[in-house]
């Protein structure tokens, strides 16, 4: 944790293979706190779980720094995470700060039909977009209600086919039919 109290926090947004392999480069966007050469990090979400120690960090145009902080795009070179283990959509995070769910509660408010929305049902799969994750899910609404209509929101129950490293506050979009249907921010982890 940095001085602030905010824990390493980054996004994967693209992997790259280097040295015939044997070092992986996870890219993205650094939400929060800070990271150094040399740190363990942790990958969370898809299955993953793995602390690896952060071989090299590479800024804008290749540089490589000796750390980086929140805002930063950056490239941390992992040793020993294979290719196939490593995936966009992951995260990057201090050891135990963040943990990946398949459920969660929400609170969530569709677009209107002409942006995209449709009605919404209990039931109906929907895609998922968390951070650069896209996972497909099952949404239910809360009892009060059977549908919610395109303007309008609710709570529902989300279960995702795969866990996503997620907090309290996270916010997401989702998808129906393939089209924009609204947005949400998750209210309780699941699972």
């Amino acid at each position: 944790m940095n001085a602030a109290g905010e824990s390493f926090l980054m996004g994967v947004e693209d992997v790259f293979s280097r040295n015939q392999g044997r070092v992986v480069m996870l890219t993205g966007r650094i939400e929060r706190g800070w990271v150094r050469k040399g740190d363990d990090v942790e990958i969370v979400g898809f299955g993953g779980g793995a602390i690896v120690p952060v071989e090299g960090i590479e800024a804008a145009r290749g540089r490589l720094v000796g750390e980086a902080s929140a805002g930063m795009n950056v490239g941390l070179s992992l040793p020993g995470v294979e290719a196939g283990t490593a995936e966009r959509g992951q995260v990057l995070a201090a050891p135990g700060s963040v943990t990946a769910h398949a459920g969660f509660e929400a609170d969530i408010a569709l677009l209107a039909e002409e942006d995209g929305s449709a009605e919404v049902r209990t039931g109906e799969r929907l895609q998922f977009h968390v951070r650069a994750a896209v996972v497909p899910g099952v949404v239910a609404l809360s009892r009060e209600s059977d549908s919610l209509q395109p303007l309008h929101g609710g709570a529902v129950t989300v279960t995702l086919d795969r866990p996503v490293a997620m907090e309290e506050g996270q916010s997401f979009a989702f998808r129906h039919h393939g089209r924009a249907a609204g947005t949400g921010t998750v209210t309780r982890l699941l699972h």
